[in-house]
């Protein structure tokens, strides 16, 4: 301590001596002034996002900029909700393929000419859309564009690969039965959306993994991997106009049309008010996952929703601050040992979407901290403040920006905007909509679809305290006269 002491002094000494005495206070009044113009600037001067569609409907979209490296991917409009129940697993056992192999490169060849590049190669399933992306030198972008294109138009599909995978696939499901908070969102989706396709998880079943045959999974492909399904996004030092050529050389093989009456299409999910609850007194902790219907991607009311998420915050027992918390829900947890962490989400999906929070706690607090939880969304709806939303729209804007730090991230960005909006929507434009959000717009949205609803709600662990689902349901709304 008395070491870590020293070196904190130290530097303080040093810093006053490399920087002088201390400006006077107009001189940081106008360094402030110089911060804020520089983050407006900041927006406005982002890299266009260029997009051009080629003859066979691929989507290419690209932001440049003045870095070594670069990330191309294909997102693609695919994923557990295209699927049924039989075939549901097929999109997640299909990435898992993707990596093993093409035609022109069988077996470990793909993985090694990545490698040679210095490249990452990575790729995500989730209910709606797949991708897979490479980050890699600038300079080998045109390799990068000729290695996805075959992956998705000559995956090999080898029986020998088919079985390995499988297995692999198999023990990655029991891993994740052991990751409690994705057993609960699974849950909480199976019941929200019973008897729909966003009740299945992204990784299928163990019965359909064992079951899937190469058929299938060529079926799946064909059915889905459509250029007018797919946007080529890269981010980081390239030119979109090589960008377009490479893809043009390389994506004119892609199919345009689906054949007959395969045309794939989202049926609508309905939202159902109910619970599931798995209870399991041998665990240590209980996982509590709540949530009402939301809005899909495009609808405006989720930059409310978000503003009104970042106002209940989020906490873990590892953070600092104790009851000094700017979320008063967190207050209230440190303050009578609620739970060990919560955290509220809003995923949206193409028409539906689903808000709420979700709460890790000991058995004996799992009423109180509902109770609270349940509080906060009525003080919501009731009486949120003007300084709370402006709090709330401040680390909106902070998170907005983080996102984009790196190539990755941007391709990701860009990719999913074009998949979701049809359009890259600017940050200058998420900034104005942040901006244009005010304690009573938070009332009138967390009102329109918290207050008086049916919520789903999803148990997981020694969850025997948590209370009927009747008086959890009384607790959307408060008698008031």
């Amino acid at each position: 301590m008395a070491a870590r002491s020293v070196c904190r002094a130290g530097s303080a000494a040093g810093r006053a001596l490399l920087w002088g005495p201390r400006p006077a206070a107009a001189l940081l009044t106008l360094t402030r002034k110089r911060g804020a113009a520089t983050y407006a600037q900041t927006l406005q001067n982002i890299p266009e996002t260029q997009v051009t569609t080629l003859e066979n409907g691929l989507r290419v979209a690209s932001e440049e900029s003045n870095q070594p490296t670069c990330t191309v991917g294909l997102w693609i409009e695919a994923g557990s909700r295209y699927e049924d129940t039989k075939t549901n697993g097929a999109a997640f056992f299909m990435e898992h393929m993707a990596f093993k192999g093409t035609k022109k490169r069988p077996g470990s060849a793909f993985e090694k000419e990545v490698e040679s590049l210095g490249a990452h190669l990575n790729g995500y399933t989730s209910r709606e859309q797949t991708a897979f992306y490479i980050k890699a030198l600038s300079k080998d972008m045109p390799k990068v564009v000729e290695l996805l294109s075959d992956l998705v138009q000559n995956c090999a599909l080898e029986d020998s690969q088919i079985e390995k995978e499988r297995g692999v696939i198999l023990q990655e499901l029991k891993e994740l039965d052991s990751n409690l908070a994705d057993v609960t969102f699974d849950y909480l989706h199976a019941t929200a959306y019973q008897g729909t396709s966003l009740a299945h998880t992204v990784e299928g079943t163990t019965e359909n993994i064992k079951r899937l045959t190469r058929a299938d999974l060529a079926s799946y492909v064909d059915i889905h991997f459509k250029a007018p399904r797919m946007v080529l996004a890269a981010a980081g030092g390239i030119s979109h106009r090589e960008l377009v050529d490479a893809a043009k050389q390389h994506f004119t093989g892609a199919p345009l049309t689906h054949k007959g009456d395969s045309v794939p299409t989202l049926k609508h999910c309905r939202f159902t008010g109910s619970e599931i609850r798995a209870r399991d007194d041998a665990l240590p902790l209980a996982h509590i996952a709540l949530a009402v219907e939301g809005p899909g991607w495009a609808d405006p009311d989720n930059v409310v929703l978000n503003v009104a998420n970042a106002i209940i915050g989020r906490y873990d027992r590892t953070f600092g601050g104790g009851t000094n918390q700017s979320s008063k829900l967190a207050t209230l947890a440190v303050k009578h040992n609620l739970c060990h962490s919560f955290e509220p989400f809003n995923t949206s999906y193409s028409d539906t979407g689903l808000f709420g929070f979700h709460f890790v706690s000991d058995p004996l607090s799992v009423d109180d901290m509902m109770f609270c939880a349940q509080g906060e969304w009525m003080r919501l709806c009731t009486s949120t403040t003007e300084s709370e939303v402006t709090r709330a729209k401040n680390y909106l804007r902070n998170a907005m920006v983080a996102q984009l730090d790196g190539t990755t991230r941007v391709c990701e960005n860009i990719g999913s905007h074009l998949l979701h909006y049809g359009r890259r929507i600017p940050l200058e434009e998420w900034d104005a909509r942040i901006s244009a959000v005010d304690a009573r717009m938070v009332r009138d949205v967390c009102s329109k679809y918290i207050y008086d609803k049916c919520p789903a709600l999803a148990a997981v662990g020694p969850v025997e305290q948590l209370l009927d689902y009747n008086r959890i349901r009384s607790g959307m709304y408060w008698v008031r006269l």
